[in-house]
């Protein structure tokens, strides 16, 4: 517990933190402005606008902007995990911890429990700011806010919200593994970035294979919830949302335990 609660005060202080929170609430916001200013492209009729639409349409917009979360929320993951574990390595953090006598498996294991707090978090702070983007939009727009107190959708939200959190936390371990082993922030965040559009393009070709890896399990794991939007490919569909969730669970101890090993086995220097 107690270094937990040091990872965790470290990470409220980090930069990573606060560009990660900032990148995906204000990514979304812009979007919902742009979507109600121009009334989802003045095209009312249209299939596209329609659906653009449904970011400041309540309830739909609920559903909407988790999608949105979760969907690019699951690359920012990968990234801010491989950003914090690289960052003990260079910084020479997790040297100082293990000469101080600090287990170096329960070093690196109460850092990602930090780290997946700070992505509930964040992903709680990023949704009610973007239910409040979405409600301004929707006023630009002309757009009535009855919606906003649908409790058919309201109660759904919890469980949506819980299953994309531990998608998004697994995607988080990937990058999280790799810093450790390449013991690399830059390596972390590459392979991150490069597994995410690698997916969406091998979806084209190894839909079979595509659905077990890790960002198209992110995504089939959060259901009708999850949206789709920002996924790499919709191939995760194949999958039902429980098979994927364990799945995903799979994925995450494995990347974890892997870490583990690692770290145990690695010559510490710097």
């Amino acid at each position: 517990m107690r270094l937990y609660v040091s990872g965790l005060r470290k990470l409220t202080t980090r930069m990573a933190s606060f560009l990660t929170l900032g990148i995906l609430a204000g990514l979304l916001v812009m979007i919902e402005l742009a979507v109600a200013t121009t009334r989802g492209g003045d095209r009312a009729d249209g299939g596209g606008s329609r659906a653009a639409l449904v970011l400041v349409t309540f309830p739909g917009a609920y559903d909407a902007i988790l999608g949105f979360l979760l969907g690019f929320g699951g690359l920012l993951g990968v990234t801010y995990g491989a950003a914090i574990a690289g960052s003990e390595w260079s910084w020479g953090t997790l040297k100082t911890a293990v000469a101080r006598g600090e287990s170096r498996s329960r070093y690196l294991l109460s850092t990602f429990a930090a780290i997946a707090t700070m992505l509930v978090v964040g992903l709680i702070l990023a949704f009610i700011i973007g239910v409040a983007g979405a409600a301004i939009g929707a006023t630009i727009a002309g757009i009535s806010l009855s919606g906003m107190s649908d409790t058919a959708i309201l109660d759904k939200l919890p469980e949506h919200f819980v299953r994309g959190w531990i998608a998004i936390t697994m995607t988080a371990a990937v990058g999280f593994t790799v810093a450790n082993v390449a013991k690399s922030q830059l390596a972390g965040i590459g392979v991150g970035i490069a597994l995410y559009f690698g997916e969406a393009f091998a979806t084209i070709f190894l839909p079979d294979i595509v659905k077990y890896l890790p960002f198209n399990l992110s995504n089939a794991a959060v259901g009708a919830g999850g949206g789709g939007f920002g996924g790499p490919g919709s191939v995760s569909t194949a999958l039902s949302a429980d098979t994927a969730l364990g799945l995903v669970v799979v994925w995450l101890v494995a990347m974890l335990i892997s870490t583990i090993v690692i770290a145990e086995r690695s010559e510490i220097t710097g």
